[in-house]
């Protein structure tokens, strides 16, 4: 149960010191850094397989790449907060008032928080695997041949900026405050974390509510049949609305993982970074 207890203490801990008035911006990435760190050390205790446990020559672009998203974020959140804020005033001058339920308690605005913002996740990522020319950015993210706590952060910077903005600009042009839109960024990040985290989880009923590691580590089957399946980023609601929702009862999720049709996708950063700007080349030096 260390997953419930977890985005428990998380989320409620958020509430606490953003109602005792600290930033936002501060309880957020103190919050996420504590929970990434806290992911590390169990995974050293307690792994799910040992394969995963070691080095498969990938960890220096994993944390590459997750340094260069964390510089993107930083710059692209301004641009976001300026539109979400944009998007708000524009709502409220030709609608009136905000139509989001402000009155609430936080943990109850985290409620529809997550189930819009899914929504539109789970639109960008399906679009991402479906459309080609989309796919060469997410690609990355599922080239990795193992699950472990840094996989979370494993997206080309382009796919950070193709789905990011989306998930939030809604809300807040619906009324949200920023409180709501940093509880959505630590329920997300803490969710992601464990749901490519190499640590035993058996979630039992929980996996018809949230998109966790039991489902998700099918979305990273080599078999595109698979794969394409799970889309959700925290929820598995619309997974189950559309039918995509995937979980075999007779075997368990493939212990080997990337991406069958492109076997030899490179695992150096600068290549990662350059794969979806010289694809066609890509696919004929990457494939079987």
């Amino acid at each position: 149960m260390a997953f419930p207890l977890a985005i428990t203490a998380s989320v409620g801990g958020g509430i606490a010191l953003m109602n005792r008035g600290d930033s936002p911006e501060v309880v957020t990435g103190w919050i996420i850094l504590a929970s990434y760190l806290w992911i590390a050390l169990l995974e050293r205790v307690f792994p799910l397989h040992r394969e995963w446990s070691r080095s498969h020559g990938d960890v220096r672009t994993d944390v590459a790449l997750a340094v260069t998203n964390g510089v993107v974020n930083l710059g692209a959140q301004p641009l976001i907060l300026a539109g979400s804020v944009g998007v708000a005033a524009w709502a409220s001058a030709n609608y009136g008032a905000t139509i989001w339920p402000n009155a609430w308690p936080l943990a109850l605005q985290l409620v529809p928080a997550l189930i819009l913002a899914e929504l539109v996740e789970y639109t960008c990522h399906r679009v991402m695997h479906e459309v080609p020319w989309l796919w060469r950015f997410h690609a990355p993210h599922h080239s990795a041949a193992r699950l472990y706590w840094l996989n979370a952060l494993r997206f080309h910077p382009a796919d950070i900026l193709l789905v990011g903005p989306g998930k939030l600009i809604p809300l807040a042009a619906l009324g949200a405050d920023g409180r709501v839109l940093a509880l959505m960024l630590i329920f997300s990040a803490v969710h992601g974390v464990y749901q490519h985290a190499n640590l035993p989880c058996r979630l039992g009923a929980l996996n018809w509510i949230f998109s966790m590691a039991e489902l998700h580590r099918w979305h990273h089957s080599p078999v595109t049949l698979e794969a394409n399946h799970n889309y959700g980023g925290n929820l598995i609601f619309w997974d189950i609305v559309f039918g995509t929702r995937w979980l075999p009862e007779d075997r368990e999720p493939p212990v080997y993982t990337g991406i069958a049709d492109l076997p030899n996708f490179p695992g150096g950063y600068l290549a990662v970074m350059a794969a979806p700007f010289r694809w066609k080349k890509f696919l004929r030096e990457a494939g079987p």
